[in-house]
């Protein structure tokens, strides 16, 4: 394995080193996956079992996975009936 050279090394920028318009992007993507994951868990323990596709456990787990789980739930987890004409 190669070392790194100082130069080349990355250091993780701290809270305080953050732009305002950085910390306002962390802050709103923190707030956006949060909303989805309580919606998400929400949705879970009011719909009915017979209206999700697969385990009700599993879709719980799978929401804990930033963006990708709650939007994966409510795209491919929760049945749709056809609109009524």
């Amino acid at each position: 394995m190669a070392k790194r050279s100082k130069a080349t090394a990355r250091k993780k920028k701290t809270w305080k080193e953050l732009s305002p318009m950085a910390k306002f992007g962390t802050i709103t993507a923190a707030v956006v996956q949060l909303s989805l994951l309580v919606a998400a868990q929400r949705d879970i323990s009011r719909r009915p079992a017979e209206e999700i596709r697969g385990s009700k456990a599993l879709w719980r787990a799978a929401t804990l996975i930033n963006f990708v789980g709650p939007g994966t739930y409510f795209t491919f987890g929760v049945k749709r009936h056809p609109a009524a004409k």
